[in-house]
């Protein structure tokens, strides 16, 4: 923990959000891979608070729940919506009550908002020894807006007046609040006891405290934010796709200053939990998901969705789709492949042409070139799979496993029904059935005998096409013989 690492940050997350039209609460919603409070609570760790604590009421157990599905996060009730004070005092009373340090309150809809931001707000609270110190943001347009007044000669904040009720000079100021604040702790919690409610929603205003601490003598500062964009709140769907595309800016930014090529950032999708090494190629169209990891050299797309997928070294997937798989260093998917959960890819592996893989552990060097389907498998190493060949996993009931051993080669149009083991340096015959375990070494012929039955077009379909055709062709045989 840092000098200005804060002793608590206090997210407030307990509104429905009518505006978003949903029956998913608005804290919920997902951008760039993580909810909107998934983002706050990540940039609010970025700092190393001592404690950490989300302020939950509507769908508080739908919201608890989801903040638990990783690492734990503390939670406060807040029963009723009473105001942002309430919710605040919600909070600390989770925590025990006043809180010796720095507090910090930030919103749970702001998904912009980074570390770094969050890290200068505390270290500016620090040095000026403020007893509140209000993130600001300076805005090409403050319509709307709580503007921060200061005072000329000390530059602390004097009052934060709403648009409604600012004079024709106050109006002009394009400084304003952004909502998120640091706090001296103790003095935020005996604070909090004198919000009072009369006002016209009857609830406690977090921003009331400032005045109160003010009126008592004490400082409050402001910290201007180097992006006014990092403090906007999402309150509707248009706001929710503006801040998609800003955040997927700044990722594809981050992502590009470390070495990966993307060819067209226009068209590129990447979550916050995406990692990369240098030298990983992204081609246009393509989304990258989750906990995906790009690897040095790797090549991914165009047209290609990759989620919580590893991508070997000099790797590349090529018009595909990718979900929960690991794919080899040097290994080629596609083009039109589709790994399902739990592929693992061998290193120089091919998953080829419209191939589908699930649950499969494909061995070095070994390829499955084309129109296949492999699950619930285990294929060796140096092994080729014919074109048209399907693991016959699922009776009706339950999933079985083939294996296949290395050095195979397997004839097109297979089916493998599990559960079967085959040995290696095998090859089977094309068009065969294999339901039994083939040893080592074997050839593998599974198949009807073909029969030919002459003169049966023109017996069963006189005068048709086939039987011209067949006829003609009769003809001519006979005419060079």
């Amino acid at each position: 923990m840092s000098a200005t690492s804060p002793a608590a940050v206090v997210v407030l997350a307990a509104g429905e959000g009518t505006r978003m039209k949903s029956k998913i609460p608005k804290v919920l919603h997902e951008i760039s891979g993580r909810s909107l409070v998934g983002h706050v609570v990540a940039a609010a760790r970025e700092l190393a608070p001592q404690h950490l604590v989300v302020v939950v009421g509507h769908a508080s157990e739908q919201v608890t729940a989801h903040l638990n599905a990783g690492d734990a996060v503390r939670t406060a009730f807040q029963a009723e919506q009473n105001g942002t004070g309430h919710a605040v005092r919600m909070g600390l009373e989770e925590l025990g009550g006043n809180v010796e340090g720095t507090v910090i309150v930030v919103c749970g809809d702001t998904p912009l908002l980074s570390g770094e931001t969050l890290g200068a707000l505390a270290a500016t609270h620090a040095a000026d020894a403020n007893a509140v110190t209000v993130l600001s943001a300076e805005v090409p347009d403050s319509t709307g807006y709580g503007r921060i007044v200061r005072d000329s000669a000390t530059g602390a904040v004097t009052e934060i007046v709403e648009h409604k009720d600012a004079t024709a000079e106050q109006r002009a100021i394009r400084e304003i609040n952004s909502g998120v604040f640091a706090f001296d702790g103790r003095l935020l919690g005996d604070a909090l006891g004198k919000v009072r409610t009369d006002n016209s929603q009857g609830e406690e205003y977090l921003t009331d405290v400032l005045s109160i601490l003010r009126e008592a003598g004490h400082r409050v500062g402001a910290c201007v934010a180097g992006d006014h964009r990092e403090i906007l709140g999402i309150n509707n769907r248009l706001q929710l796709a503006e801040a998609r595309r800003l955040l997927n800016e700044r990722l594809l930014e981050r992502a590009m200053l470390a070495g990966v090529t993307v060819v067209d950032p226009a068209s590129t999708l990447i979550d916050a939990t995406v990692t990369y090494e240098r030298d990983a190629v992204v081609h246009p169209g393509t989304q990258l998901l989750g906990t995906t990891h790009l690897a040095e050299d790797s090549e991914v797309g165009p047209n290609s969705r990759i989620e919580n997928t590893v991508v070997g070294t000099g790797a590349r997937v090529d018009n595909s789709v990718t979900h929960s798989a690991e794919i080899g260093a040097g290994a080629l998917v596609g083009p039109y492949a589709y790994l399902r959960p739990g592929t693992r890819l061998g290193a120089k592996a091919k998953a080829g042409t419209y191939v589908e893989m699930k649950n499969a552990t494909i061995g070095e060097g070994t390829k499955v070139p084309h129109l296949s389907y492999v699950g619930d498998a285990t294929i060796g190493d140096h092994t080729n799979i014919g074109a048209a060949s399907v693991f016959v996993n699922y009776d009706g009931v339950a999933k079985h496993h083939t294996t296949i051993g290395s050095h195979c080669r397997t004839g097109s149009d297979n089916m493998f029904v599990a559960p079967v083991t085959v040995g290696d340096g095998v090859y089977t015959a094309a068009g065969s059935v294999i339901t039994k375990d083939v040893p080592a070494g074997s050839l593998a012929v599974a198949r009807g005998q073909q029969r030919n039955i002459e003169g049966w077009v023109a017996r069963k379909r006189p005068g048709s096409a086939a039987a011209q055709a067949a006829q003609a062709s009769s003809q001519e045989t006979d005419g060079q013989s």
